[in-house]
């Protein structure tokens, strides 16, 4: 199916969940989370929702990142379609952009070299690890300016589709994505 098609079913599958429905299934993807082989890492980058959208409450992921004392990095938009990462610390000032976003004002920026794991915001996958976002491009400059070997985790209130028909040479396919259901390893 091609990028635009899912992006319009998701994202009305998305509208139609419950702020109750919602959060339990935010809850058990970040349980799932725990049992994956990604804590030996220090720097994580994890995106902060759009709650207008539905988009995965992260604040459990959160939790667990604080609990296990990593550094946790979020980023800031740019109208050039690139972010800017930033130190989340008890000083950090919070504030929504015009799309909804909560976003660092200033705070200590963090290479994207220096990320070990990011968590990718998504609104559809398929089998082979390739995502469909919202169409701006954020995150794949993002993800092409991290390390090679930096670790990209989808996380999906929905299962996987068969194929994504319009995958593009730049596209950055993921190494795992959570559902509530299953844990997709690629």
């Amino acid at each position: 199916m091609l990028k635009k098609d899912l992006r319009t079913i998701y994202l009305d599958k998305r509208l139609q969940y419950s702020t109750q429905s919602l959060q339990s299934e935010s809850l058990i993807i970040s349980n799932n989370l725990l049992v994956l082989p990604v804590w030996s890492y220090t720097n994580y980058h994890i995106f902060l929702p759009i709650d207008n959208k539905n988009e995965i409450d992260t604040s459990f992921i959160l939790s667990i990142l604080h609990g296990k004392d990593k550094n946790v990095i979020i980023p800031k938009m740019f109208t050039n379609n690139s972010l800017e990462n930033y130190l989340l610390t008890d000083n950090t000032t919070l504030k929504k952009n015009k799309w909804g976003v909560s976003e660092p004002i200033d705070g200590i920026k963090i290479e994207p070299s220096s990320i070990d794991v990011v968590f990718v915001p998504l609104l559809a996958f398929d089998k082979k690890g390739n995502r469909v976002g919202y169409g701006k491009g954020y995150y794949d400059n993002f993800l092409n300016n991290c390390k090679p070997e930096v670790l990209k985790i989808g996380l999906s209130l929905f299962e996987a589709e068969e194929q994504i028909t319009d995958v593009y040479e730049n596209d950055i396919p993921l190494d795992y994505c959570l559902t509530p259901k299953k844990t997709y390893v690629f």
